[in-house]
């Protein structure tokens, strides 16, 4: 794997599982016209300069769904790490089962709520699908 180089930056993004009362996870469809549209993700996005991950994704949810979330209720869970074609990706994943309002799909084509099994039969990016199974054992766990 290439090394991170100033031609070759790290980008940190952050994404958020949703957990309703009932144990589901919330996920996004990507929009026509963007990359990977059509597949099926984490809410979230990019961390900006000089903002912490937890700030980015509070912002990145408010931004997306319509939502508020204090960062306190943000518990961090997992990540993931890939090469890209011209970066290395750093994802960030968080759970969070606290916020204000009910999500709305601002940027998402489509918005739906699946227990952590479930999220298997979706088509996902290559850096989120791999969150489903620490998802489960984690909301396993909880229950």
């Amino acid at each position: 794997m290439p090394k991170p180089s100033a031609a070759f930056p790290v980008m940190m993004v952050v994404a958020a599982a949703l957990v309703d009362d009932r144990g589901r996870v919330l996920v996004q469809r990507r929009p026509a016209g963007k990359a990977l549209a059509g597949l099926w993700e984490f809410p979230g996005g990019k961390v900006e300069p000089e903002e912490s991950p937890e700030d980015a994704l509070v912002r990145e949810l408010r931004e997306e769904l319509a939502i508020d979330i204090d960062a306190a209720a943000l518990t961090a869970l997992t990540f993931a790490s890939m090469a890209l074609t011209d970066r290395h990706l750093l994802l960030l994943l968080y759970v969070c089962r606290e916020w204000r309002g009910d999500p709305r799909p601002l940027e998402a084509s489509a918005l739906a709520w699946q227990h952590p099994a479930g999220l298997r039969q979706l088509e996902m990016p290559p850096a989120d699908a791999p969150f489903i199974a620490v998802l489960e054992a984690a909301l396993a766990s909880s229950a």
